[in-house]
Protein backbone atom coordinates (compact mmCIF):
# COMPACT_ATOMS: atom_id res chain seq x y z
CA UNK A 1 0.00 0.00 0.00
CA UNK A 2 1.51 3.05 -0.78
CA UNK A 3 0.05 4.54 2.89
CA UNK A 4 2.39 1.62 4.19
CA UNK A 5 5.03 2.76 2.27
CA UNK A 6 5.24 6.52 3.17
CA UNK A 7 4.46 6.09 6.64
CA UNK A 8 7.71 4.10 7.06
CA UNK A 9 9.65 7.28 5.23
CA UNK A 10 8.06 9.46 7.18
CA UNK A 11 8.79 7.43 10.23
CA UNK A 12 12.47 7.08 9.31
CA UNK A 13 12.95 10.74 8.22
CA UNK A 14 11.44 11.88 11.44
CA UNK A 15 13.29 9.78 13.66
CA UNK A 16 13.46 8.78 17.30
CA UNK A 17 12.86 12.15 18.43
CA UNK A 18 9.45 12.78 17.19
CA UNK A 19 8.50 9.39 17.78
CA UNK A 20 9.43 9.61 21.18
CA UNK A 21 6.77 12.47 21.95
CA UNK A 22 3.78 10.60 21.12
CA UNK A 23 3.72 9.03 24.65
CA UNK A 24 3.31 12.73 26.09
CA UNK A 25 1.42 14.47 23.79
CA UNK A 26 -2.17 13.60 24.73
CA UNK A 27 -1.44 14.75 28.33
CA UNK A 28 -0.92 17.67 27.35
CA UNK A 29 -2.99 18.88 24.58
CA UNK A 30 -5.45 22.11 25.41
CA UNK A 31 -8.66 20.54 24.47
CA UNK A 32 -10.53 22.90 21.77
CA UNK A 33 -13.73 23.31 20.54
CA UNK A 34 -12.74 26.00 18.60
CA UNK A 35 -13.04 26.56 14.03
CA UNK A 36 -10.49 27.27 11.85
CA UNK A 37 -11.45 29.38 8.67
CA UNK A 38 -10.29 29.52 5.11
CA UNK A 39 -11.85 30.23 1.36
CA UNK A 40 -13.65 27.10 -0.37
CA UNK A 41 -15.51 26.47 -2.94
CA UNK A 42 -16.16 23.41 -5.21
CA UNK A 43 -15.68 19.89 -4.15
CA UNK A 44 -12.86 17.44 -5.44
CA UNK A 45 -11.67 14.03 -3.19
CA UNK A 46 -8.40 14.87 -2.25
CA UNK A 47 -5.68 12.48 -3.35
CA UNK A 48 -2.17 11.28 -1.81
CA UNK A 49 -0.02 10.17 -4.22
CA UNK A 50 3.85 9.86 -3.91
CA UNK A 51 6.29 11.41 -6.63
CA UNK A 52 9.96 11.21 -6.06
CA UNK A 53 12.52 13.90 -7.38
CA UNK A 54 16.34 13.87 -6.17
CA UNK A 55 18.52 16.41 -5.46
CA UNK A 56 22.44 15.28 -6.02
CA UNK A 57 25.60 16.81 -5.58
CA UNK A 58 25.96 19.98 -2.95
CA UNK A 59 22.44 21.11 -3.64
CA UNK A 60 21.62 19.26 -6.82
CA UNK A 61 18.73 21.03 -8.67
CA UNK A 62 18.93 24.50 -6.28
CA UNK A 63 21.87 26.48 -5.27
CA UNK A 64 23.65 25.05 -2.38
CA UNK A 65 22.79 26.62 1.33
CA UNK A 66 25.50 28.67 2.64
CA UNK A 67 26.93 25.87 5.57
CA UNK A 68 24.50 26.89 8.33
CA UNK A 69 25.82 27.17 12.20
CA UNK A 70 24.32 24.19 14.25
CA UNK A 71 20.82 25.25 14.86
CA UNK A 72 20.38 27.83 11.92
CA UNK A 73 17.54 27.74 9.49
CA UNK A 74 17.53 26.78 5.63
CA UNK A 75 15.05 27.19 2.93
CA UNK A 76 15.00 25.01 0.23
CA UNK A 77 12.32 25.04 -2.18
CA UNK A 78 12.50 22.07 -4.42
CA UNK A 79 11.02 24.33 -7.68
CA UNK A 80 10.14 27.73 -8.10
CA UNK A 81 7.07 29.04 -6.55
CA UNK A 82 4.25 29.34 -9.05
CA UNK A 83 2.41 32.41 -10.39
CA UNK A 84 -0.97 31.49 -8.13
CA UNK A 85 -3.99 30.50 -9.79
CA UNK A 86 -7.46 31.17 -8.59
CA UNK A 87 -8.79 27.94 -8.06
CA UNK A 88 -11.98 27.31 -6.10
CA UNK A 89 -11.88 24.01 -3.49
CA UNK A 90 -12.79 22.38 -0.52
CA UNK A 91 -11.24 18.87 1.21
CA UNK A 92 -13.17 16.26 0.92
CA UNK A 93 -11.48 13.09 2.88
CA UNK A 94 -12.32 9.69 3.87
CA UNK A 95 -10.35 10.14 6.66
CA UNK A 96 -10.45 12.04 10.14
CA UNK A 97 -9.11 14.93 8.99
CA UNK A 98 -10.68 18.19 9.71
CA UNK A 99 -14.32 18.88 8.16
CA UNK A 100 -14.50 22.00 6.07
CA UNK A 101 -17.84 23.74 5.59
CA UNK A 102 -18.36 27.01 4.11
CA UNK A 103 -20.36 29.74 5.90
CA UNK A 104 -21.42 32.15 3.24
CA UNK A 105 -23.78 34.68 4.87
CA UNK A 106 -23.27 35.58 8.63
CA UNK A 107 -25.76 33.56 11.22
CA UNK A 108 -25.98 30.88 13.35
CA UNK A 109 -24.95 27.20 11.69
CA UNK A 110 -25.24 23.95 12.74
CA UNK A 111 -22.59 21.18 11.85
CA UNK A 112 -23.72 17.75 12.26
CA UNK A 113 -21.73 15.10 14.27
CA UNK A 114 -19.54 12.49 12.43
CA UNK A 115 -17.77 9.57 12.62
CA UNK A 116 -14.89 7.97 10.32
CA UNK A 117 -13.55 4.22 10.97
CA UNK A 118 -10.35 3.45 9.89
CA UNK A 119 -9.57 -0.06 9.36
CA UNK A 120 -5.75 0.23 8.61
CA UNK A 121 -2.80 2.88 8.95
CA UNK A 122 -3.28 4.95 6.67
CA UNK A 123 -1.23 8.33 5.44
CA UNK A 124 -3.15 11.15 3.91
CA UNK A 125 -3.22 14.63 2.67
CA UNK A 126 -4.77 16.92 5.34
CA UNK A 127 -5.84 21.18 5.12
CA UNK A 128 -3.64 23.32 7.62
CA UNK A 129 -4.59 26.56 8.08
CA UNK A 130 -2.93 29.77 9.05
CA UNK A 131 -3.83 33.28 9.30
CA UNK A 132 -1.28 36.21 7.88
CA UNK A 133 -1.02 39.70 7.70
CA UNK A 134 -0.29 41.32 4.52
CA UNK A 135 3.29 40.89 3.32
CA UNK A 136 5.17 38.03 1.54
CA UNK A 137 5.24 34.59 3.75
CA UNK A 138 6.74 31.35 3.31
CA UNK A 139 5.03 28.37 4.87
CA UNK A 140 4.14 24.26 4.15
CA UNK A 141 7.01 21.89 3.32
CA UNK A 142 9.05 20.40 6.39
CA UNK A 143 11.48 20.78 8.26
CA UNK A 144 14.00 18.50 9.61
CA UNK A 145 17.46 18.71 11.55
CA UNK A 146 20.53 17.55 10.96
CA UNK A 147 23.74 17.26 13.33
CA UNK A 148 25.82 16.86 10.65
CA UNK A 149 26.48 16.70 6.97
CA UNK A 150 24.41 14.24 5.53
CA UNK A 151 21.81 13.05 2.74
CA UNK A 152 17.96 12.83 3.49
CA UNK A 153 15.04 11.99 2.04
CA UNK A 154 12.26 14.07 2.74
CA UNK A 155 8.29 13.68 1.91
CA UNK A 156 6.36 16.56 1.77
CA UNK A 157 2.42 17.53 1.22
CA UNK A 158 2.22 19.83 -2.10
CA UNK A 159 -0.66 20.76 -4.25
CA UNK A 160 -0.68 20.15 -7.91
CA UNK A 161 -3.60 22.23 -10.69
CA UNK A 162 -4.63 20.68 -14.06
CA UNK A 163 -7.61 21.59 -16.09
CA UNK A 164 -8.99 23.76 -12.88
CA UNK A 165 -8.84 21.00 -9.88
CA UNK A 166 -6.23 21.12 -7.52
CA UNK A 167 -5.00 17.85 -5.94
CA UNK A 168 -3.25 17.27 -2.78
CA UNK A 169 -0.43 14.34 -3.16
CA UNK A 170 2.30 14.20 -1.43
CA UNK A 171 6.44 13.61 -2.89
CA UNK A 172 9.71 13.08 -1.60
CA UNK A 173 12.78 14.48 -2.49
CA UNK A 174 16.43 13.90 -1.91
CA UNK A 175 18.26 16.62 -0.24
CA UNK A 176 22.41 16.30 0.14
CA UNK A 177 23.03 18.82 4.13
CA UNK A 178 25.89 20.69 3.99
CA UNK A 179 25.95 20.69 7.60
CA UNK A 180 24.55 20.28 10.53
CA UNK A 181 21.55 22.85 11.18
CA UNK A 182 17.88 22.87 10.70
CA UNK A 183 16.72 22.66 6.87
CA UNK A 184 12.89 23.49 5.44
CA UNK A 185 12.38 21.86 2.38
CA UNK A 186 10.25 22.71 -0.07
CA UNK A 187 8.19 24.71 1.24
CA UNK A 188 5.85 27.81 -0.55
CA UNK A 189 6.35 31.61 -0.75
CA UNK A 190 3.38 34.18 -1.51
CA UNK A 191 2.43 37.42 -1.37
CA UNK A 192 -0.93 39.02 -0.34
CA UNK A 193 -1.83 42.87 0.09
CA UNK A 194 -4.40 41.80 3.28
CA UNK A 195 -4.65 39.53 6.42
CA UNK A 196 -5.53 36.35 4.40
CA UNK A 197 -6.44 32.91 5.95
CA UNK A 198 -3.87 30.67 3.81
CA UNK A 199 -4.50 26.86 2.96
CA UNK A 200 -2.50 24.01 2.53
CA UNK A 201 -1.66 20.76 2.93
CA UNK A 202 0.23 18.40 5.66
CA UNK A 203 0.71 14.66 6.06
CA UNK A 204 -1.06 13.04 8.51
CA UNK A 205 -1.20 9.47 9.78
CA UNK A 206 -4.01 7.41 11.15
CA UNK A 207 -3.86 4.21 12.70
CA UNK A 208 -6.67 1.94 12.87
CA UNK A 209 -9.66 2.96 15.24
CA UNK A 210 -12.89 5.03 14.97
CA UNK A 211 -12.57 8.86 15.36
CA UNK A 212 -15.41 11.47 15.94
CA UNK A 213 -16.19 15.15 16.54
CA UNK A 214 -19.26 15.92 18.04
CA UNK A 215 -22.00 18.23 16.94
CA UNK A 216 -21.37 22.14 16.69
CA UNK A 217 -23.35 25.35 16.27
CA UNK A 218 -21.63 28.20 15.48
CA UNK A 219 -22.37 32.18 15.32
CA UNK A 220 -20.51 33.48 11.93
CA UNK A 221 -20.24 37.31 11.58
CA UNK A 222 -18.30 37.41 8.34
CA UNK A 223 -19.21 36.46 4.48
CA UNK A 224 -17.78 33.43 3.11
CA UNK A 225 -16.50 31.97 6.27
CA UNK A 226 -15.06 28.30 6.73
CA UNK A 227 -15.64 26.47 9.75
CA UNK A 228 -13.74 23.57 10.21
CA UNK A 229 -14.37 20.60 12.45
CA UNK A 230 -11.12 18.86 14.29
CA UNK A 231 -11.87 15.24 15.40
CA UNK A 232 -11.63 15.61 18.15
CA UNK A 233 -12.04 11.40 20.34
CA UNK A 234 -10.60 8.41 18.63
CA UNK A 235 -11.33 4.48 19.94
CA UNK A 236 -8.81 2.02 18.95
CA UNK A 237 -10.26 -1.65 18.48
CA UNK A 238 -10.79 -2.60 21.83
CA UNK A 239 -8.47 -5.38 22.84
CA UNK A 240 -8.80 -8.59 25.13
CA UNK A 241 -9.52 -7.34 28.91
CA UNK A 242 -6.68 -7.74 31.23
CA UNK A 243 -7.40 -8.52 34.86
CA UNK A 244 -6.95 -4.68 35.97
CA UNK A 245 -8.48 -1.95 35.31
CA UNK A 246 -7.45 -0.22 31.80
CA UNK A 247 -6.00 3.70 32.26
CA UNK A 248 -9.37 5.95 31.71
CA UNK A 249 -8.75 8.23 28.83
CA UNK A 250 -8.41 12.37 30.07
CA UNK A 251 -11.68 14.26 29.10
CA UNK A 252 -10.10 17.85 30.73
CA UNK A 253 -11.52 21.31 29.77
CA UNK A 254 -8.53 23.08 29.43
CA UNK A 255 -4.73 22.13 29.36
CA UNK A 256 -1.86 24.44 29.23
CA UNK A 257 0.81 24.34 27.15
CA UNK A 258 2.93 21.93 29.33
CA UNK A 259 5.86 20.57 29.10
CA UNK A 260 6.33 17.42 26.64
CA UNK A 261 10.01 15.44 27.68
CA UNK A 262 11.07 14.04 24.37
CA UNK A 263 11.38 10.01 25.16
CA UNK A 264 14.39 8.56 23.91
CA UNK A 265 13.11 5.21 22.36
CA UNK A 266 13.33 5.37 18.48
CA UNK A 267 10.70 2.92 17.97
CA UNK A 268 6.99 4.96 17.00
CA UNK A 269 3.94 3.92 19.58
CA UNK A 270 1.61 2.44 17.21
CA UNK A 271 -1.26 3.07 19.60
CA UNK A 272 -1.12 6.92 19.13
CA UNK A 273 -3.78 8.28 16.74
CA UNK A 274 -2.93 12.60 15.35
CA UNK A 275 -5.02 15.31 15.79
CA UNK A 276 -4.89 17.13 12.40
CA UNK A 277 -2.33 19.99 12.49
CA UNK A 278 -4.21 23.44 12.15
CA UNK A 279 -1.96 25.88 11.91
CA UNK A 280 1.56 27.34 11.27
CA UNK A 281 3.38 30.42 10.03
CA UNK A 282 6.65 28.41 10.80
CA UNK A 283 6.67 25.89 8.30
CA UNK A 284 5.88 22.81 10.35
CA UNK A 285 7.57 19.37 9.89
CA UNK A 286 4.97 16.25 9.70
CA UNK A 287 4.03 16.81 13.43
CA UNK A 288 4.17 12.99 15.60
CA UNK A 289 0.32 12.07 16.37
CA UNK A 290 -1.13 13.94 18.86
CA UNK A 291 -3.44 11.70 21.02
CA UNK A 292 -2.65 8.68 22.67
CA UNK A 293 -5.49 6.35 23.12
CA UNK A 294 -5.20 4.56 26.51
CA UNK A 295 -3.22 1.17 26.06
CA UNK A 296 -5.54 -2.21 27.08
CA UNK A 297 -2.25 -3.28 29.23
CA UNK A 298 -2.45 -3.64 32.96
CA UNK A 299 -0.52 -0.12 34.16
CA UNK A 300 2.74 -0.75 36.50
CA UNK A 301 1.80 -0.84 39.98
CA UNK A 302 2.90 2.34 41.69
CA UNK A 303 3.33 1.80 45.34
CA UNK A 304 0.79 1.90 47.75
CA UNK A 305 -0.21 4.91 49.66
CA UNK A 306 -1.45 4.38 53.43
CA UNK A 307 -1.03 7.73 54.58
CA UNK A 308 0.52 11.04 53.70
CA UNK A 309 3.85 11.43 55.58
CA UNK A 310 3.56 14.07 57.75
CA UNK A 311 5.22 17.41 57.20
CA UNK A 312 8.95 17.82 58.99
CA UNK A 313 8.64 20.26 61.75
CA UNK A 314 10.83 22.77 60.18
CA UNK A 315 9.14 23.54 57.01
CA UNK A 316 9.84 26.84 55.87
CA UNK A 317 8.01 29.86 58.17
CA UNK A 318 9.14 32.43 56.46
CA UNK A 319 6.03 35.05 55.82
CA UNK A 320 7.07 35.85 52.24
CA UNK A 321 8.88 33.07 50.11
CA UNK A 322 9.72 36.07 47.86
CA UNK A 323 11.72 38.00 50.80
CA UNK A 324 13.78 34.92 51.54
CA UNK A 325 16.61 35.17 49.52
CA UNK A 326 15.82 32.13 47.19
CA UNK A 327 13.23 34.44 44.59
CA UNK A 328 15.47 36.86 42.93
CA UNK A 329 13.53 39.34 40.58
CA UNK A 330 15.15 42.10 38.50
CA UNK A 331 12.71 44.91 37.64
CA UNK A 332 10.22 43.13 37.08
CA UNK A 333 11.25 39.95 35.86
CA UNK A 334 11.36 36.71 37.34
CA UNK A 335 11.77 33.67 35.38
CA UNK A 336 11.16 31.74 31.90
CA UNK A 337 10.41 28.08 31.19
CA UNK A 338 13.72 26.28 29.42
CA UNK A 339 13.35 23.02 27.98
CA UNK A 340 16.81 21.81 25.91
CA UNK A 341 15.43 20.39 22.40
CA UNK A 342 15.97 21.25 19.06
CA UNK A 343 13.67 22.07 16.96
CA UNK A 344 13.37 18.12 15.85
CA UNK A 345 13.24 17.44 19.41
CA UNK A 346 16.92 16.42 20.17
CA UNK A 347 19.09 17.18 23.04
CA UNK A 348 20.88 20.53 22.88
CA UNK A 349 24.32 19.79 22.79
CA UNK A 350 26.49 21.83 25.18
CA UNK A 351 27.13 24.88 23.45
CA UNK A 352 23.68 25.59 22.28
CA UNK A 353 22.48 25.45 25.80
CA UNK A 354 25.10 27.67 26.83
CA UNK A 355 23.96 30.54 24.21
CA UNK A 356 20.35 29.86 25.07
CA UNK A 357 21.25 30.43 28.38
CA UNK A 358 23.04 33.35 28.33
CA UNK A 359 19.92 34.88 25.71
CA UNK A 360 18.00 34.80 28.65
CA UNK A 361 20.06 36.30 31.61
CA UNK A 362 20.98 39.07 29.04
CA UNK A 363 16.81 39.63 28.87
CA UNK A 364 17.00 40.35 32.61
CA UNK A 365 15.49 37.20 33.78
CA UNK A 366 16.85 35.71 37.12
CA UNK A 367 15.62 31.94 36.86
CA UNK A 368 14.60 29.59 34.83
CA UNK A 369 12.22 26.67 34.82
CA UNK A 370 13.17 23.14 33.90
CA UNK A 371 10.49 20.46 34.31
CA UNK A 372 12.27 17.01 34.79
CA UNK A 373 16.41 15.89 34.75
CA UNK A 374 16.30 14.94 30.75
CA UNK A 375 18.36 16.14 28.57
CA UNK A 376 21.59 17.20 30.68
CA UNK A 377 19.87 19.21 32.76
CA UNK A 378 22.52 19.40 35.78
CA UNK A 379 24.76 18.09 33.25
CA UNK A 380 24.58 21.06 30.94
CA UNK A 381 21.77 23.43 31.99
CA UNK A 382 22.75 24.16 35.45
CA UNK A 383 26.74 24.60 34.73
CA UNK A 384 25.25 27.41 32.26
CA UNK A 385 23.11 28.99 34.55
CA UNK A 386 25.77 29.28 37.30
CA UNK A 387 27.82 30.76 34.64
CA UNK A 388 25.32 33.27 34.32
CA UNK A 389 24.20 34.00 38.41
CA UNK A 390 20.83 32.53 37.17
CA UNK A 391 19.25 30.40 39.57
CA UNK A 392 16.83 27.19 38.90
CA UNK A 393 13.26 25.78 39.22
CA UNK A 394 13.61 22.29 38.92
CA UNK A 395 10.79 19.53 38.71
CA UNK A 396 9.58 15.96 38.38
CA UNK A 397 7.63 15.07 35.76
CA UNK A 398 4.94 12.19 35.78
CA UNK A 399 3.60 10.76 32.89
CA UNK A 400 0.44 7.75 33.13
CA UNK A 401 1.02 3.99 32.66
CA UNK A 402 2.87 3.25 35.88
CA UNK A 403 5.19 6.61 35.81
CA UNK A 404 3.21 8.54 38.46
CA UNK A 405 4.79 9.10 42.18
CA UNK A 406 6.28 6.95 43.92
CA UNK A 407 7.48 5.10 40.31
CA UNK A 408 10.33 4.06 39.44
CA UNK A 409 10.51 6.93 36.78
CA UNK A 410 9.66 9.66 39.10
CA UNK A 411 12.17 8.09 41.91
CA UNK A 412 14.87 8.18 39.44
CA UNK A 413 14.25 11.79 38.87
CA UNK A 414 14.55 12.23 42.28
CA UNK A 415 17.94 10.42 42.66
CA UNK A 416 18.98 12.88 40.18
CA UNK A 417 17.98 15.49 42.11
CA UNK A 418 19.58 14.51 45.46
CA UNK A 419 22.88 13.58 43.80
CA UNK A 420 23.22 16.48 41.10
CA UNK A 421 21.36 19.24 41.96
CA UNK A 422 23.53 22.25 43.18
CA UNK A 423 21.52 23.40 46.33
CA UNK A 424 22.56 26.66 46.59
CA UNK A 425 21.03 27.61 43.08
CA UNK A 426 17.78 25.95 43.42
CA UNK A 427 14.59 28.01 44.05
CA UNK A 428 11.98 25.49 44.30
CA UNK A 429 11.18 21.97 43.33
CA UNK A 430 7.92 21.27 41.60
CA UNK A 431 6.43 17.55 41.55
CA UNK A 432 4.10 16.83 38.80
CA UNK A 433 3.17 19.32 36.34
CA UNK A 434 -0.58 19.23 36.01
CA UNK A 435 -0.67 15.56 37.60
CA UNK A 436 -4.51 16.25 38.62
CA UNK A 437 -5.78 17.30 35.18
CA UNK A 438 -3.71 15.07 33.41
CA UNK A 439 -5.68 12.37 35.39
CA UNK A 440 -1.87 10.67 36.24
CA UNK A 441 -2.69 9.90 40.14
CA UNK A 442 -4.96 11.07 42.81
CA UNK A 443 -4.79 14.35 45.12
CA UNK A 444 -3.68 11.87 48.42
CA UNK A 445 -1.25 10.21 46.12
CA UNK A 446 0.74 13.39 44.54
CA UNK A 447 0.19 15.10 48.35
CA UNK A 448 1.91 11.67 49.73
CA UNK A 449 4.85 12.11 47.38
CA UNK A 450 5.64 15.84 47.58
CA UNK A 451 6.28 15.19 51.14
CA UNK A 452 8.54 11.93 50.74
CA UNK A 453 10.50 14.43 48.10
CA UNK A 454 10.90 16.97 51.10
CA UNK A 455 11.69 14.04 53.32
CA UNK A 456 14.20 12.88 50.85
CA UNK A 457 16.03 15.71 49.62
CA UNK A 458 16.67 17.56 52.98
CA UNK A 459 17.64 13.97 54.42
CA UNK A 460 20.56 14.27 51.50
CA UNK A 461 21.22 17.78 53.26
CA UNK A 462 18.94 20.02 50.84
CA UNK A 463 18.34 23.48 52.83
CA UNK A 464 14.70 23.30 54.48
CA UNK A 465 14.05 27.02 52.95
CA UNK A 466 13.80 25.43 49.39
CA UNK A 467 10.10 24.97 48.59
CA UNK A 468 8.66 21.75 47.43
CA UNK A 469 5.17 22.13 45.85
CA UNK A 470 3.51 21.36 42.74
CA UNK A 471 1.14 23.27 39.96
CA UNK A 472 -2.03 22.68 38.35
CA UNK A 473 -4.24 25.07 36.53
CA UNK A 474 -6.83 27.17 38.24
CA UNK A 475 -9.79 25.14 38.16
CA UNK A 476 -8.00 22.34 39.01
CA UNK A 477 -7.25 23.86 42.12
CA UNK A 478 -10.67 24.63 42.91
CA UNK A 479 -12.49 21.71 42.20
CA UNK A 480 -9.56 19.20 43.11
CA UNK A 481 -6.74 20.83 44.80
CA UNK A 482 -7.96 21.64 48.74
CA UNK A 483 -5.97 18.18 49.71
CA UNK A 484 -3.00 19.44 48.67
CA UNK A 485 -2.52 22.04 50.58
CA UNK A 486 -1.14 20.43 53.46
CA UNK A 487 1.74 19.04 51.62
CA UNK A 488 2.96 22.45 49.84
CA UNK A 489 5.15 24.79 51.02
CA UNK A 490 4.07 27.60 48.77
CA UNK A 491 1.35 27.94 46.08
CA UNK A 492 2.09 27.61 42.26
CA UNK A 493 -0.20 27.44 39.46
CA UNK A 494 -0.88 28.04 35.38
CA UNK A 495 -2.51 30.31 33.98
CA UNK A 496 -2.92 30.91 30.50
CA UNK A 497 -4.89 33.87 29.30
CA UNK A 498 -5.26 32.83 25.37
CA UNK A 499 -7.78 30.03 26.21
CA UNK A 500 -10.26 32.76 27.82
CA UNK A 501 -12.27 34.28 24.59
CA UNK A 502 -13.33 37.34 26.09
CA UNK A 503 -9.56 37.98 26.93
CA UNK A 504 -7.46 40.38 24.63
CA UNK A 505 -3.49 40.52 24.42
CA UNK A 506 -3.97 43.64 26.35
CA UNK A 507 -6.01 42.22 28.94
CA UNK A 508 -3.45 39.30 29.57
CA UNK A 509 -1.55 40.94 33.07
CA UNK A 510 -5.08 41.86 34.63
CA UNK A 511 -6.43 38.39 33.84
CA UNK A 512 -3.47 37.00 35.62
CA UNK A 513 -3.58 38.97 38.59
CA UNK A 514 -7.17 37.79 38.80
CA UNK A 515 -6.69 34.31 38.42
CA UNK A 516 -4.03 33.67 40.83
CA UNK A 517 -5.63 35.42 43.18
CA UNK A 518 -8.75 32.89 43.01
CA UNK A 519 -6.38 29.87 42.94
CA UNK A 520 -4.48 30.91 45.97
CA UNK A 521 -7.68 31.29 47.82
CA UNK A 522 -7.96 27.56 47.97
CA UNK A 523 -4.70 27.43 49.96
CA UNK A 524 -4.26 30.42 51.74
CA UNK A 525 -1.62 29.15 54.36
CA UNK A 526 0.79 28.54 51.64
CA UNK A 527 -0.32 31.39 49.65
CA UNK A 528 0.97 33.59 52.33
CA UNK A 529 4.14 32.14 52.20
CA UNK A 530 4.52 32.98 48.43
CA UNK A 531 2.06 32.77 45.60
CA UNK A 532 3.91 32.24 41.51
CA UNK A 533 2.37 31.84 38.16
CA UNK A 534 4.19 28.66 36.63
CA UNK A 535 3.51 29.15 33.07
CA UNK A 536 1.83 32.00 31.50
CA UNK A 537 2.39 32.93 27.90
CA UNK A 538 0.72 34.04 24.13
CA UNK A 539 1.15 32.45 21.66
CA UNK A 540 2.63 34.21 18.17
CA UNK A 541 0.75 31.88 15.72
CA UNK A 542 -2.24 30.62 15.50
CA UNK A 543 -6.07 30.87 14.76
CA UNK A 544 -8.59 32.76 17.27
CA UNK A 545 -10.47 32.24 19.89
CA UNK A 546 -12.55 34.86 19.97
CA UNK A 547 -10.76 38.30 21.21
CA UNK A 548 -7.58 36.04 21.93
CA UNK A 549 -5.65 36.29 18.79
CA UNK A 550 -2.29 34.54 18.39
CA UNK A 551 0.52 36.81 16.69
CA UNK A 552 3.50 38.58 17.13
CA UNK A 553 2.67 42.15 17.52
CA UNK A 554 -0.24 40.52 20.03
CA UNK A 555 2.30 38.50 21.78
CA UNK A 556 4.51 41.67 22.37
CA UNK A 557 1.30 43.75 23.92
CA UNK A 558 0.64 40.30 25.96
CA UNK A 559 4.18 39.60 27.41
CA UNK A 560 4.60 43.76 28.24
CA UNK A 561 0.94 43.22 30.32
CA UNK A 562 2.13 40.14 32.16
CA UNK A 563 5.25 41.50 32.97
CA UNK A 564 3.88 44.94 34.22
CA UNK A 565 1.47 43.09 36.03
CA UNK A 566 2.70 39.81 37.69
CA UNK A 567 6.20 39.80 36.24
CA UNK A 568 8.02 39.08 39.74
CA UNK A 569 6.10 36.03 40.83
CA UNK A 570 5.48 34.50 37.01
CA UNK A 571 7.60 32.08 34.76
CA UNK A 572 6.98 33.32 30.98
CA UNK A 573 6.40 30.45 28.44
CA UNK A 574 8.76 29.79 26.95
CA UNK A 575 11.89 30.55 25.67
CA UNK A 576 11.76 29.29 22.37
CA UNK A 577 9.09 27.78 19.89
CA UNK A 578 8.57 24.34 20.52
CA UNK A 579 8.46 22.70 16.69
CA UNK A 580 8.20 18.79 17.48
CA UNK A 581 5.44 19.46 19.77
CA UNK A 582 1.77 18.97 17.42
CA UNK A 583 -0.18 22.07 16.82
CA UNK A 584 -3.07 21.71 19.10
CA UNK A 585 -6.22 23.35 20.06
CA UNK A 586 -6.32 26.62 17.43
CA UNK A 587 -3.03 25.23 16.23
CA UNK A 588 -1.10 27.37 18.72
CA UNK A 589 0.80 24.56 20.84
CA UNK A 590 3.95 25.25 18.73
CA UNK A 591 4.09 28.54 19.32
CA UNK A 592 4.38 30.15 22.60
CA UNK A 593 8.48 31.01 22.28
CA UNK A 594 8.78 34.80 23.61
CA UNK A 595 12.32 35.42 23.08
CA UNK A 596 11.90 37.74 20.08
CA UNK A 597 8.93 39.46 21.99
CA UNK A 598 11.50 40.77 24.55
Amino acid sequence: MKGAVFAASAASLLGSAVAGHARHQAMHLRRGTGGYAYPTGGQYEEVCSVYTTTITGEGGLVPAPTAPAVNTSVVVPVSPVPTPVEVSTSYVVPYPTADVSTCETPGTYTFPAKTTTVSQTTTVCGPTTTVVPSGTHTYGGVTTSVVTATTIVCPYATEKTEGGVKTSVIETTTYVCPSGGEYTIAPTTTYVSESTTLVYPTISVFVPGTYTHPAKTVTVTKTSEVYVCPYETSKVPEAPKPTSEAPKPTTPAYSAPAYEAPAPSPAPSKEETPKVPVVSGEVPAPSAPAYSAPAYSAPVPSKPVVSAAPKPSNTPTTPSYNGGGRVVTKGNKWAMTYTPYTAGGQCKTKMEVESDIAAIAKMGFTTIRSYSTDCGVFENVAPACSAHGLKMIVGIFFEKGGKGPFSDYADKQLQEIKNKAPKDMIVMVIVGNEALFNNVCEAEELGAYIDHVRQELQGAGFPKDIAITTTEPVDVWENKGAALCSHIDIFACQVHPFFTSKVDASMAGDFAVEQLEKAAAVCPEAAKKGKFITEIGWPSQGEANGNAIPGYSQQKTAIKSILEKVGKESCLFSFQNDSWKPYGAFGVERYFGCKDAL
